[in-house]
């Protein structure tokens, strides 16, 4: 075996859950944030709720909520947390809905997990919802965009302006670097 020492696994090589019994419990926040871009008349459906199936963003954010709560039912080694709040914001562009996800606990462990996973459950709701009227729909994006609490500290996603090309839109993604406060 390699000299590598893994926390996830033990001494054996096995998969095993880190201990983090001995952490006291803090308070701990995690943003994320994702889009799903669809034909401008989707958005448009959705806006006006004319969405055959319903009402898209109520079902979306109950599924973001139950999704948090569910976290570590589908990721394997995530630990089972006591969800405090889990808030959920759609900002509607011309071609794609943004998802923000919010998820805050008191617990020995973060969850970054539990508001990716919100963010993403969101995202394949509205993309079920919609996909009658819009089967091209694309997801993606989806980051951390903030973390606070525990032995790590603040973590938050600074995003750079991308370079413009000659018609004013951008040339390239936005570079993205990340901020570690302590």
């Amino acid at each position: 075996m390699s000299d590598l020492s893994f926390t996830h696994l033990d001494p054996s090589g096995r998969a095993r859950m880190v201990d983090v019994t001995p952490k006291e419990p803090t308070h701990r926040r995690a943003v994320a944030r994702g889009r799903v871009f669809m034909r401008p008349e989707t958005t448009l459906a959705v806006m006006n709720r004319e969405v055959k199936k319903g009402d898209v963003l109520a079902v979306a954010r109950v599924a973001a909520i139950q999704a948090a709560k569910r976290t570590s039912d589908v990721i394997p080694l995530c630990h089972p947390l006591l969800v405090g709040a889990v808030h959920v914001n759609f900002e509607i562009g011309d071609d794609y809905i943004e998802i923000e996800t919010q998820v805050d606990t008191v617990d020995r462990t973060g969850v970054e997990m539990e508001a990716l996973h919100a963010c993403t459950v969101a995202a394949l709701t509205i993309y079920d919802m919609c996909k009658s009227a819009d089967k091209a729909m694309v997801i993606g994006e989806i980051a951390l965009w903030e973390k606070t609490g525990g032995r790590s500290g603040v973590y938050r996603r600074a995003v750079t302006p991308a370079t413009e090309g000659p018609d004013g839109t951008p040339d390239v993604a936005p570079t993205v670097t990340n901020v570690v406060e302590s």
